[in-house]
């Protein structure tokens, strides 16, 4: 396949935080897109803006269908969709962060169609999806990867190869391990600097450039330190998955993770509490009862 901004036809199902944006950069990029959403509104912005309206009976009229949707349920339901309605050469990538076992089970099935899967979840959250400047980790075949580049490249800094189908949400499942894990520890790190008198304001720019720093420090510390929690860049609820398919994973492979365990149960109890769809900063309210 050959990728041309005026000639390749693409889908893109998931009008989300990301889907949204890397839509929207894709039609900057000069691509023709078809959108779709379960709440058909979330598509109206980008409808304005040029982008077509995608129903799933016009599914072999797409070149790419890009897919960026909440679990493994939500894809699993998309694709059963499309299935009667593919045809041979088409290219599936899903940027949506799935459990391993999910994404090769939905490859095999439409790679029986002779159609191509790229598992390519993304990091970078909404930010980086605004500008462009996402990572990439992609699983499939690799000339195919190779050959998306176009198409990627309006969307992020970087796409690393990391192996066959399944390896690319395997590599997004490590990254929000890491992510979630911090971000919990985080919010102790402001909690406790507030309770020892500090300003908690000042912490992000004091341990800039120190062992502790990263890219969750300068961003959630100073939300949580003033508890600015809008806009949401990352849903709690999201992360949670994506923990919860860590800690199965770690499971299949017989490696005890305590330290994700643990925070998936922190960020299960800010679910309950009523904080699902709150970006992840919240989760500093998790200290107010102890206060």
């Amino acid at each position: 396949m050959t990728i041309s901004i005026h000639s390749t036809k693409i889908a893109f199902l998931g009008i989300g935080l990301m889907g949204t944006r890397m839509t929207r950069r894709l039609l900057d990029a000069g691509f023709q897109v078809a959108v779709w959403n379960r709440t058909p509104a979330a598509c109206e912005p980008l409808l304005q803006a040029g982008a077509k309206a995608f129903s799933f009976d016009q599914a072999s009229t797409a070149d790419l269908i890009m897919l960026c949707l909440a679990d493994d349920q939500a894809v699993q339901s998309v694709v059963q969709q499309l299935l009667p309605n593919l045809r041979s050469g088409q290219v599936i990538i899903d940027f949506s962060s799935l459990s391993v076992e999910m994404t090769q089970q939905l490859a095999s099935q439409v790679t029986s169609k002779n159609v191509s899967w790229i598992d390519a979840p993304v990091s970078g959250g909404v930010m980086g999806a605004e500008t462009g400047t996402l990572v990439i980790f992609a699983g499939g075949d690799q000339k195919m990867v190779e050959t998306m580049q176009p198409v990627f490249t309006p969307l992020s800094q970087r796409v690393t190869y990391m192996g066959l189908n399944g390896t690319g949400q395997a590599t997004k499942i490590c990254n929000q391990l890491i992510v979630a894990a911090s971000s919990t520890l985080i919010s102790e790190a402001v909690e406790l600097a507030r309770r020892a008198g500090v300003d908690t304001t000042l912490l992000a720019p004091a341990l800039a450039g120190g062992f502790a720093d990263s890219k969750p420090l300068q961003i959630l510390a100073p939300r949580m330190a003033t508890q600015s929690f809008t806009p949401v860049q990352w849903k709690v609820q999201t992360l949670a998955k994506d923990l919860k398919n860590a800690v199965r994973l770690a499971r299949h492979h017989q490696l005890d993770i305590p330290v994700a365990a643990t925070a998936l149960s922190r960020l299960e109890k800010h679910q309950q509490d009523g904080h699902s769809e709150d970006d992840l900063s919240s989760i500093i309210l998790l200290h107010s009862a102890s206060s």
